[in-house]
């Protein structure tokens, strides 16, 4: 008898060793989506931050700017008048912008790609590996 030649393991054994390692396959994923996140967290925590100061340093510039627009305009056709006109002209604005961020921030750019594509790959490893035409 040839020593190289391996001999065939059972049906139980296998089931247990594909059982034993879909446990650990899944369990690696896991610990894969939770890096994953944990990076896209850092991410955006960072740049968060920088917006938050960002926009409150523009706010105030916004304020001084349309005050001084307001006054100027309000020497043509009045107060009241002019701060409607800028104020719907800034809303307007402000919606655009809005939605241009929520674009940007789409549930799809979040979520953890890499891992989601490895789940699918190892879902199709495990039903190729799952014996056909066999019962238990």
């Amino acid at each position: 008898m040839n020593d190289s030649v391996k001999p065939e393991r059972s049906f139980g054994t296998l089931l247990t060793e594909l059982s034993r390692e879909t446990a650990q396959l899944f369990r690696q994923e896991i610990a894969l989506a939770k890096a994953e996140l944990a990076d896209k967290v850092a991410q955006a925590g960072s740049g968060v931050g920088e917006l938050a100061v960002g926009g409150v340093i523009l706010l105030l510039a916004l304020e001084a700017l349309l005050a001084a627009a307001i006054i100027g305009l309000a020497q043509s056709i009045g107060y009241w008048q002019s701060a409607l006109v800028l104020g719907i002209a800034v809303l307007l604005i402000g919606a655009a912008v809005l939605m241009r961020g929520l674009v940007v921030l789409k549930a799809e750019r979040l979520a953890p790609s890499k891992t989601i594509a490895s789940l699918r790959d190892t879902t199709s490893w495990a039903k190729e590996q799952t014996p056909r035409g066999r019962t238990l």
